[in-house]
């Protein structure tokens, strides 16, 4: 697993597009449920479960005055410190 590259690794080798990053965090603000979503060519995330896992974003998103754009960076963020499945 750690051989597996993160997202943001993958975004720097240009594998992820930042529309791709923009649809996922759209998507998980969206639709926070659990489940695999395919977020570019073979790279697929539980965007739920990567948002649990970071305890920034958790914060972020559980305060109900934080503005739109800092949910969005706080979810990106994950997104970006991720591993594909």
């Amino acid at each position: 697993m750690a051989d597996t590259p993160t997202i943001g690794e993958l975004y720097k080798l240009k594998h992820v597009t930042d529309e791709q990053l923009d649809a996922a965090v759209r998507e998980y603000l969206d639709d926070p449920t659990p489940g695999m979503r395919l977020i570019a060519k073979g790279v697929a995330l539980d965007l739920a479960a990567v948002v649990l896992a970071n305890p920034y974003a958790r914060e972020v998103l559980a305060r109900a005055e934080a503005a739109k754009a800092q949910k969005q960076m706080a979810v990106r963020t994950a997104i970006l410190l991720a591993r594909p499945a």
